[in-house]
């Protein structure tokens, strides 16, 4: 059986999902989404996401034309009606149909999409070894620019980034904010472990309040361990007990060399290997049944 995709108020096969290429999603990247796991047949919080969704949908003035409940809906039955209880969710809200022009008063309604299908960004083994990162020079969005708390279909800003990874031979990037401070990498949120507390730049510092980021931290506090959302520097990272990242699709997982410096002991450290199983157990449990 085809993979079905939810466009528009109808499921139909992957090779005939196809948008308008008036789309102002298409043309400008004038949309937001959401990237969602499914783990264990539950769609793992699947309220946080659309809480997401709707508030940068509000930001951008961009009425989805449908409420939160039947988004909800969507999503839980595009999974169901492709077997998935394990799978990634793409779900798309663009501006919609319009002209060549920037116009959005163009564009008479939205267009959803919900996608399920999988999604591997690291190999199994860098969980247990960790990755390798470098800083890059292209720096994340200003907030008065286009705020990264927007989740955007306007993706080029952490692509050129993850293109400057790549040349310099890793998977991942580090993005710095304007004022120089660690933001947060082309698509995860970073934490750094010094002396035992767990830290995290502020949202203030221009980052996306990532799902992932969130959990993590309500997890370490319910472990009596001391969270931190302050401003650090590169030099903070080198010389950290722990680094690792947190986002949606990669989970957690550790990052053990930047910029050729080695992290601590080269190996994922302690706090990180208590926090990972606590948050995988949680991911069986949380979230609407499909």
């Amino acid at each position: 059986m085809s993979l079905q995709i939810y466009l528009n108020g109808r499921m139909v096969p992957k090779q005939e999902a196809n948008v308008s290429v008036f789309d102002h999603g298409f043309l400008y990247g004038d949309g937001i989404f959401e990237g969602i796991r499914a783990y264990h047949g539950r769609v793992f919080k699947l309220a946080e996401h659309l809480e997401r969704l709707y508030e940068s949908a509000q930001t951008i003035n961009l009425k989805i034309g449908i409420s939160r409940a039947e988004m909800e809906k969507i999503v839980v039955e595009t999974c169901r009606v492709n077997g998935m209880s394990d799978a990634y969710i793409r779900l798309v809200v663009s501006r919609g149909t319009g002209d060549l022009g920037l116009d959005p008063k163009k564009c008479p309604k939205a267009s959803i999409v919900c996608i399920t299908d999988k999604i591997t960004l690291y190999p199994e083994s860098f969980y247990e070894t960790g990755l390798e990162v470098k800083t890059v020079p292209t720096r994340r969005n200003d907030v008065d620019s286009l705020n990264p708390r927007i989740k955007s279909l306007n993706y080029l800003n952490n692509i050129l980034a993850k293109l400057e990874a790549n040349l310099g031979g890793c998977l991942e990037a580090i993005m710095l904010n304007q004022q120089g401070y660690v933001c947060e990498a082309t698509g995860d949120n970073i934490f750094i472990v010094k002396k035992g507390v767990l830290i995290t730049p502020p949202i203030s510092a221009g980052i996306l309040e990532g799902i992932t980021r969130n959990t993590v931290m309500e997890l370490a506090r319910g472990c009596n361990i001391e969270v931190k959302e302050e401003l650090f520097t590169r030099h903070d990272l080198y010389n950290a007990d722990e680094v690792f990242l947190t986002g949606t699709a990669a989970e957690m997982i550790p990052v053990t060399q930047i910029d050729g410096r080695v992290i601590a002991n080269g190996k994922p450290g302690s706090l990180f290997n208590r926090l990972l199983p606590l948050y995988r157990d949680l991911t069986k449990v949380n979230g609407p049944k499909i």
